[in-house]
């Protein structure tokens, strides 16, 4: 038997996969060219990659993913709601990081990698498609003729 998605839903998930992709490859991108040449050290590097990786998600959703909707809040209002979801995933992924490595004492660097990159990834882009539909965009209505 297969599962099927409510209807709307996959394009959703395809809409914020798409647009997730391209934050994370801003991010990186950005990252390592600060880190690199642009002479930054690795917090502020991380810093301002990460802002710059939140600011092509929120784009990519507002302006893709969910642009049949009319946002129910400002612009900067739900921008800073969809930048503290990214921070909440961050956690998450962190989370996942130091209790492997600190608590469960998993501290190899494929342990690191599974649990951070691998496990926290999973959890955290779960949290954030959650966040993203619900919290961010909740309260918006579909546009009209849209």
């Amino acid at each position: 038997m297969r599962a099927r998605f409510p209807r709307g839903l996959s394009s959703e998930v395809l809409g914020f996969a798409l647009a997730g992709g391209a934050a994370y490859a801003a991010d990186l991108g950005l990252f390592v060219w600060l880190r690199g040449p642009g002479g930054f050290g690795p917090i502020g590097a991380k810093a301002l990659s990460f802002l710059a990786g939140c600011t092509v998600a929120y784009l990519g959703n507002a302006l893709g993913t969910y642009r049949g909707r009319t946002p129910a809040v400002g612009r900067a209002r739900q921008y800073g709601v969809f930048f503290a979801v990214n921070v909440a995933g961050a956690l998450v992924q962190l989370g996942c990081l130091g209790v492997s490595h600190y608590v469960l004492g998993l501290a190899s660097a494929r342990a690191d990698v599974v649990s951070g990159a691998g496990v926290g990834m999973a959890l955290a882009t779960a949290l954030r498609f959650w966040g993203t539909r619900t919290l961010v965009f909740r309260g918006t209505a579909r546009a009209r003729g849209g």
